[in-house]
């Protein structure tokens, strides 16, 4: 990629990663929650979840999920049911479970998984990669496509762990605040109404 075309697409896609998705209100939770490395480490899940679907895009199979009506649907509508199931838990959570600085949480594992299946389960996101990484690609290059669009896809996930560190950044400085009930529970209903709008969306998308 040249200069002006890699002056373009980091902003772009920075925007793209920036964008106050539910993986991003994730990071963000359980950074207020369990800390800055927990919530990063995390952040690893919906990288894997992410590298499959770029490797997916890049090998051409990703046309499948745009000709197939009903493989969209059967995954969006699991998507959606993930981020209700999410979002209800949230709204239930006990304030006692407000964390402090030292609290280990069920499994960072867990908190990762958790992250996987909310990206894997928006198929809008290959959509993405899709439609947005091969605007970047030189068809005349001496580089072959596929190659460049891991090294695109790659630039992606790079950009994403930023956007997941600043998320959790975010969430760790007001963790002091969140251990207090009030906005304890304040940010858990909150947390809970745009996870449950994030999935009334999903469900409502097209391909």
């Amino acid at each position: 990629m040249d200069l002006s075309s890699l002056l373009l697409f980091i902003p772009a896609c920075f925007a793209l990663n920036m964008a106050p998705g539910p993986n991003n209100l994730l990071s963000l939770h359980n950074a207020s929650r369990y800390g800055l490395r927990t919530a990063c480490v995390a952040g690893a899940g919906r990288l894997l979840a992410f590298s499959g679907m770029i490797a997916l895009a890049a090998m051409g199979l990703a046309v499948v999920l745009h000709t197939s009506e009903y493989l969209f649907l059967a995954i969006k509508v699991l998507g959606a049911g993930y981020l209700f199931y999410i979002a209800w838990q949230l709204w239930r959570a006990p304030l006692a479970q407000a964390a402090g600085t030292g609290e280990q949480p069920r499994g960072t594992w867990k908190l990762a998984r958790q992250e996987f299946w909310v990206a894997a389960g928006n198929p809008k996101a290959i959509l993405i990669f899709t439609a947005f990484l091969p605007q970047f690609v030189a068809v005349g290059s001496t580089v072959p496509v596929g190659e460049q669009f891991l090294q695109l896809g790659a630039l992606f996930l790079l950009l994403e762990w930023a956007a997941i560190a600043i998320y959790a950044g975010l969430g760790a400085y007001l963790q002091r605040w969140f251990e207090r009930p009030g906005p304890r529970r304040l940010f858990n209903r909150v947390s809970a109404s745009l996870l449950g709008c994030a999935g009334l969306g999903l469900l409502a998308a097209r391909r």
